[in-house]
């Protein structure tokens, strides 16, 4: 009986990577880098050179007109994976800039393969492969020629017992004629975009053979670090937003820590949802998601707060500090703009799990759409999706706020339409009682669950927020009719 056989699948040492590729490279393969200059093709091909680089594992790095590797080597050596003791001890660099100057192809293919022959490598990159299209304009050497030696070099990669990789500029027209496209077992697609004053990188991976990988743009960053990469949060199959638990039930409701709003949710707020608190400047939703996480403190329950709109400093209040310096509740840097939401999730999921948190805090949507890069905002709401699911997949509650201007002509839960995304909805709003304002809060849903229709009136006090009396004569105020100095 004949059996499959199996491709050992190497880590690229690049984080995020291996989930896009479906669990990292397959071994011996060849592999296609390609986008525009400056996209991050050679940073990505040494992230994973010194992964991969050891006494095992030795490299062959060819530079043909790019850079000279001196060059070349000044500027990697800035980033953290750069490892100087591995330069001519498991990675060699050879220049081919002279033979290709003479023209001759068949030399450049020959001294390729003589220098993989004698160095046994288990890795081999060549950079940049695209840039001969440059020097056949200059020169009697006709294009047939070229895309001969293009196809030579591909074949000969593919037969090498290597996992080899060939890095070039390519536009996606030029993709599509390619055939080095076609012999290529992997392609990775890097790209950046110029959006109003944003640059957004994105990668993409066209091709790998013989193994899912996950489909579509990712966003990606270059920093001190190196490449990271932020998978698309996708939603699964037999996902949904809301997770399918029995809500009647006391032990699956989690309190949110204000005394009588538990009740008016039908005992309280079902673990695993996503809850959307609404309201305008001032009504006190920070100061009930402070409520929110320090109730989850007190039983034993680890938080994390993404605030967007508002500097730490400037939004933490004096118990929401004690908890995060006590460790119960961690903070997700949101100061730089720019982000994408992958980005955002990534460092959610990555807070949630170093601090096996439980409740999750997002203030506000609002906040959180101007933090993002303006190429992000058109999916907003689909990417916003896409991430509720993520976390409420992982068992997380999430509370989310969003501002909304107050208005008595009409009632709204979300500035994005959105409402939907949420498993519960509250609302405080403000009303005019006897020739002041007064703050107001009901709960609009709870999915699955019978819940208070009542409208009661609250105060912020030192203690947090205290629900008062039940708002008895509200009819004008939702229908924008005069609501005259109300009685309670």
């Amino acid at each position: 009986m004949s059996k499959k056989v199996t491709i050992r699948r190497l880590p690229t040492g690049v984080p995020g990577l291996d989930n896009l590729l479906g669990g990292g490279l397959p071994e011996f393969s060849f592999n296609l880098i390609a986008g525009m200059p400056g996209s991050g093709k050679t940073t990505l091909a040494h992230q994973i050179m010194f992964s991969q680089a050891n006494s095992d594992n030795r490299v062959l790095f060819f530079t043909v007109l790019g850079e000279p590797a001196l060059k070349m080597l000044r500027y990697q050596q800035q980033f953290s994976f750069f490892d100087i003791d591995k330069i001519n001890d498991s990675i060699r660099f050879v220049n081919l800039s002279a033979d290709l100057m003479e023209g001759n192809f068949d030399r450049v293919l020959s001294r390729i393969s003589e220098e993989v022959k004698n160095y046994t490598p288990s890795l081999v990159f060549v950079d940049s492969f695209r840039s001969v299209v440059q020097s056949t304009k200059n020169q009697d050497t006709g294009m047939s020629d070229l895309q001969r030696f293009v196809q030579q070099l591909g074949m000969q990669m593919t037969s090498w017992q290597t996992t080899s990789f060939l890095l070039g500029e390519y536009l996606a027209p030029e993709a599509e004629s390619s055939p080095i496209f076609t012999v290529a077992d992997g392609i990775l697609w890097l790209s950046q975009n110029m959006h109003h004053n944003s640059m957004v990188r994105k990668m993409q991976v066209v091709k790998m053979r013989g193994q899912a990988q996950a489909a579509g743009l990712h966003t990606f960053r270059i920093s001190d670090e190196g490449i990271q990469v932020f998978p698309r949060a996708m939603v699964k199959p037999s996902g949904v937003v809301a997770p399918s638990i029995e809500v009647s039930g006391g032990e699956h409701r989690i309190p949110t820590g204000v005394p009588g709003l538990d009740e008016m949710m039908g005992g309280g707020l079902p673990a695993g949802y996503s809850l959307l608190l609404v309201g305008p400047s001032g009504s006190g939703k920070t100061v009930l998601a402070t409520e929110f996480l320090a109730e989850g403190a007190a039983r034993g329950e680890p938080g994390v707060i993404a605030a967007f709109e508002k500097s730490p400093n400037q939004l933490l209040s004096r118990k929401l500090n004690t908890l995060i310096q006590a460790g119960q509740v961690g903070v997700i840097d949101t100061r730089s703009l720019d982000l994408s939401i992958d980005q955002i999730l990534h460092d959610l999921i990555e807070m949630i799990t170093k601090m096996q948190a439980k409740r999750v805090v997002i203030d506000s949507l609002s906040g959180f759409e101007l933090a993002l890069a303006p190429e992000f905002h058109e999916d907003f709401r689909g990417s916003l999706y896409r991430m509720i699911a993520e976390l409420t997949g992982m068992g997380v509650t999430i509370l989310m706020t969003s501002e909304l201007e107050d208005r008595y002509t009409d009632l709204r839960f979300s500035p994005f339409g959105s409402a939907f995304l949420a498993d519960a909805i509250i609302v405080q709003r403000y009303v005019e009682i006897a020739g002041q304002f007064k703050r107001v809060i009901s709960v609009v849903k709870v999915r699955g669950s019978r819940h208070s229709k009542d409208i009661r009136l609250y105060d912020i006090t030192d203690e947090g927020i205290v629900l008062g009396e039940t708002l008895t004569a509200y009819a004008g105020i939702l229908t924008g009719r005069p609501t005259g100095d109300l009685v309670v």
